[in-house]
């Protein structure tokens, strides 16, 4: 039977306590890690959110019903012991803070008593996902998971703390607000009061942020929380939270230069990890040319190489069909992998095939000069040599080859060349690469709506050196817009807005809006910019993604709370799920559900 803690007050945590403690009767509370009986000793794990401790129950201290009871004691029952700090009298356990010392218990509450959990309570647990998130509990009580979440806590206090000293305002925005489908699609809410009309949840606070920048408040930042409902991966989740800010009177070197402060307190604070700055800037186009990526993992070489015009005139048709098409055809150099057995050769051309390929070419360079290709019999010796020569080829290396349109060709090397990372171990995980990628397209063309589509959102500032061609050439149009990359995962992004209406109006043009269609979206925003607006810019971070990086986890839901998996269920809770007939009546909702095929 569960006891009262009849007046017992905590005094310290578990690893509060250290040899400077000896001597003091102390009381602590927490969970049983583990209870070892050794006859006529009992020793007890006593784990809390600071970590373990030991504790030692003797019948000639604590008394016999003292003892009776902690010879009850198993894994997760929630106790309070009184006792004495005393060092350790077996072997000292480098492994715990409190390695040195153990508390030697004279009184001892069962406050309560715990079923046999389905999993082991403890750090790096093999306990399959789908498990540890229907008990999601019991899976917080883990000590890495208890870590990292207390991290996230000290990483937003840092940032708040930061901004606040930066003349930055902290404001909510809403949560229920106005569907403007421009990008993800909306999670909608029905309104009871308005039937048949819908809120959206924010994709992120964009258009009050720009609001608040109108009303003057000149810096704001929000820790908000988002809502996207898009297909989930490993740094993906329906809900997520960012740190938002805006900025009035800037332009793109002011924004980055406070994010840059904000990141090396950050790192300095979280994980004692030192920033150099200015954080390296890299535009859009080089790091495409370079990496195939928009967001390159800079911790190892493996770059692309653009061998277009030293295959232009070979015979071999995937090339030059590709390259007369207006694509390119561009390579990476596994170096020391020519041994590489035909078997793993196939696999990464089914990779490559999984990105848009519709296949992959290489050569291997054998160690006496010799080459093996899936093309040789296509190319005269000269145009091999020059083309492995182009590729700073040597003996040993494996040179692997995509030919198609730029984006095509980008995205398969640019994957391609993160697997191959993977396989040769080229990455150090202790190494932590910052980078601002810039100038990124304003426009991107989309053949499922035969339209131009914004790169980031409508209301992005084109570079003004390139604003005569939203007429005649749109796509070769840049944004005043940056992302900063951490280890080849984007953080955050941001750009400098549009708050001339002419500049406005045309690029809602160029996305194929009529003014009508714009002021029915986003009307109030484009009123408010009739009243005065300054010239702004913005930028907002994924924390959830910050935090996983800089712990060094595998996936988001290891530094959020509550997760969700990756049809955006929740396995503790059950949601979503159905609700009652009242409910739907009242809102005047019918569902019409379409039978699975």
């Amino acid at each position: 039977m569960a006891e009262a803690m009849k007046g017992l007050k905590r005094t310290h945590r578990c690893t509060e306590l250290s040899g400077a403690n000896i001597g003091e009767t102390v009381t602590v509370m927490g969970w049983v890690q583990k209870q070892r009986n050794k006859g006529g000793i009992i020793f007890v794990d006593l784990r809390d959110r600071s970590g373990i401790l030991q504790l030692i129950f003797e019948e000639s201290e604590i008394g016999s019903e003292g003892y009776a009871k902690a010879e009850k004691l198993r894994s997760e029952f929630v106790i309070a012991v009184v006792g004495k700090v005393t060092r350790r009298e077996g072997a000292v356990n480098e492994n715990l803070a409190t390695g040195d010392i153990e508390v030697r218990a004279c009184e001892l509450r069962i406050l309560s008593e715990a079923l046999t959990p389905p999993f082991p309570i403890e750090e790096n647990s093999k306990t399959k996902d789908e498990l540890r998130l229907k008990y999601r509990y019991l899976d917080l009580r883990r000590p890495d998971l208890q870590r990292n979440l207390i991290l996230r806590s000290k990483i937003t206090t840092t940032i708040r703390a930061f901004l606040a000293e930066e003349g930055f305002i902290e404001i909510e925005t809403p949560v229920l607000t106005k569907s403007t489908p421009e990008g993800a699609r909306d999670y909608l809410v029905p309104s009871r009061v308005h039937p048949g009309t819908f809120y959206a949840l924010p994709q992120s606070p964009q258009l009050f942020k720009q609001l608040l920048m109108c009303s003057g408040y000149d810096r704001y930042f929000q820790i908000a929380k988002c809502f996207r409902d898009e297909d989930l991966r490993a740094d993906r989740q329906p809900e997520f939270t960012q740190v938002d800010m805006e900025l009035s009177f800037v332009d793109v070197d002011d924004v980055i230069e406070v994010n840059e402060r904000l990141l090396q307190k950050v790192c300095k604070e979280a994980i004692g990890l030192d920033i150099s700055l200015p954080i390296p800037r890299m535009t859009w186009i080089e790091a495409m040319n370079r990496y195939g990526s928009d967001k390159p993992d800079t911790r190892f070489g493996m770059e692309l190489t653009d061998v277009s015009e030293v295959v232009r005139d070979c015979g071999f048709g995937v090339f030059t069909l590709a390259l007369e098409a207006g694509g390119s055809v561009r390579g990476l150099n596994a170096k020391g992998q020519a041994q590489m057995p035909r078997k793993k050769i196939d696999a990464l051309v089914d990779f490559a095939k999984d990105f848009g390929a519709k296949g992959l070419a290489y050569l291997s360079v054998q160690p006496d000069g010799t080459y093996k290709s899936s093309f040789a019999k296509f190319m005269t010796p000269e145009q091999l040599d020059a083309l492995v020569k182009a590729m700073d080829g040597e003996p040993g290396d494996l040179l692997l080859f995509a030919a198609d349109k730029n984006k095509v060709v980008w995205d398969v090397l640019g994957n391609l060349r993160l697997e191959l990372a993977k396989q040769m171990d080229l990455i150090d995980k202790d190494q932590f690469n910052f980078l601002w990628i810039t100038e990124f397209p304003l426009l991107e063309w989309s053949e499922e709506e035969n339209r131009y589509t914004a790169m980031h959102h409508p209301f992005t500032m084109p570079m003004e050196e390139d604003l005569e061609y939203l007429d005649t050439d749109p796509g070769r149009v840049r944004a005043k817009a940056y992302d900063i990359v951490l280890n080849g995962t984007e953080l955050g992004g941001g750009s400098v807005r549009i708050f001339q209406s002419e500049v406005q109006e045309k690029m809602f043009e160029v996305l194929g809006f009529s003014l009508e269609d714009a002021y029915e979206r986003f009307g109030f925003l484009l009123n408010a910019f009739k009243y005065g607006v300054p010239p702004h810019a913005g930028l907002a971070y994924g924390l959830d993604r910050l935090v996983m990086l800089l712990v060094k986890a595998d996936s988001i839901r290891e530094v959020i709370a509550f997760p969700k998996v990756k049809d955006a269920s929740c396995l503790m809770t059950d949601a979503p799920n159905v609700v009652d007939q009242v409910q739907l009546d009242e809102l005047q909702i019918s569902i019409s559900l379409k039978e699975n095929e």
